[in-house]
């Protein structure tokens, strides 16, 4: 498993051949805390909670007379957790185990989880959906208002915190909106994530315009998709000092994974579902 390295050290943007067996030592981490940093963040006193929901679409085991089984698994990650897994390797390590004969899916839970959460570095919630279950997975929708509705003009794409206004002048309020519109960049590849978005917020009115225009500005962004719901968590949160706030991204797949990460100051904060959305 390698340790504290750096992103362009990875799997990524390289040629890479399927591992002939099962190999955890395949899995690439690296820290969260180096890009924290860069947000001037603590990784011993996060202002947020949060987890990152991983679903990979492409699991498969042998049973033991041979015959492959499929799932889909789907991966709780609390973002306290000290590292992030880079997604190629988990995709590589998961083919690894392509051949591997496994007495039943507990056998596949348990393998799964000693590995994810030793590279993780902190305690994880895994489930495996079998192909019998698979009937029951539905297609939903973030709820809240489309800012996507509004007929903005953009001239630059960067993400710039001074487009977050607020109008201060009138009660606070509670809202969810919701955009489709965000697409940022593999930090190693600069390959294009697509993503749609949550807010949650209580407090002073967030100007619409100014949030969805600053949103439309990660389009060449570079980061990890936890780290762009991080940045536009601490973004949202110093400029337009909500009292409670949560940030939800839920990405499209790549190599066979969404990743999904949520943020949240909410005291009370229930967990978001897990359902998938029409692009996912």
């Amino acid at each position: 498993m390698t340790l504290d390295a750096s992103p362009s050290d990875s799997p990524l943007g390289k040629m890479s051949t399927g591992p002939n067996g099962y190999d955890p030592s395949i899995l690439f981490v690296m820290p969260r805390a180096n890009k924290r940093a860069e947000l001037g963040l603590d990784q011993k006193a996060l202002p947020f909670f949060g987890m990152d929901v991983w679903n990979a679409y492409e699991v498969s085991w042998l049973n033991l007379r041979g015959k492959p089984q499929v799932a889909i698994l789907s991966i709780q990650v609390p973002a306290d957790s000290p590292n992030i897994i880079e997604s190629k390797s988990l995709k590589l390590y998961l083919n690894g185990l392509n051949q591997c004969r496994l007495a039943g899916s507990d056998a596949v839970l348990n393998l799964l989880q000693a590995d994810l959460s030793a590279g993780f570095g902190a305690a994880l919630q895994i489930r495996l959906t079998e192909a019998s279950d698979f009937q029951n997975i539905a297609i939903g929708q973030l709820e809240g208002l489309l800012l996507d509705r509004l007929d903005v003009e953009m001239d630059h794409y960067d993400p710039s915190p001074s487009l977050l206004v607020t109008n201060t002048e009138q009660a606070p309020v509670e809202e969810k909106l919701v955009s489709h519109l965000l697409k940022t960049n593999c930090l190693v590849t600069g390959q294009p994530d697509w993503a749609s978005i949550q807010i949650h917020y209580v407090g002073s009115q967030i100007q619409q315009e100014g949030l969805l225009k600053y949103l439309i500005g990660f389009r060449f962004h570079q980061e990890f998709h936890e780290q762009c719901v991080e940045r536009i968590f601490m973004d949202i949160s110093r400029q337009c000092r909500p009292q409670k706030l949560m940030v939800l991204a839920r990405y499209t797949r790549r190599g066979g994974i969404d990743i999904n990460p949520w943020r949240s100051n909410f005291s009370m904060a229930q967990q978001p579902s897990n359902i998938r959305l029409a692009r996912q």
